[in-house]
């Protein structure tokens, strides 16, 4: 059986280390994209089974990214990837904002390392959104 495959869009080196370094110990195969068009575009390249994307980017947000990823290439034919909005905005209405703008779920930075691997499985099954 393989790995899971995720894709996490991070512009901050440290924040990228992070959780590469949590999700490759966890088994999970983590592709890396440090802007929004490369999170895109890597995602319709590998069909991750999960996308972590920080909202703020440089260039192309990750709101913007999260909609090119379910609107697809022609405009119709998008995927239905679960993607993660991993954030420092960590005020309740940030995290509204993050789920009414269609994010499957949410997650603050900085990140609990304790709790993060049981967050991305539940994630993964779709038993979370937070």
């Amino acid at each position: 059986m393989t790995a899971p495959r995720i894709l996490v869009v991070e512009d901050n080196p440290k924040n990228m280390k992070l959780v590469r370094d949590v999700l490759e110990y966890a088994g999970y195969e983590v592709i890396e994209a440090t802007s929004g068009e490369d999170g895109v575009r890597l995602a319709e390249l590998e069909r991750p089974q999960l996308i972590l994307m920080d909202l703020q980017l440089p260039g192309m947000d990750g709101t913007e990214a999260l909609r090119r990823i379910r609107v697809g290439r022609d405009g119709r034919d998008g995927q239905d990837t679960p993607v993660v909005a991993v954030t420092a905005l960590a005020m309740d209405e940030d995290r509204a904002r993050a789920l009414a703008s269609g994010f499957d779920g949410y997650v603050e930075k900085p990140i609990n390392v304790r709790r993060f691997r049981e967050q991305v499985e539940g994630f993964l099954a779709g038993r979370s959104r937070q």
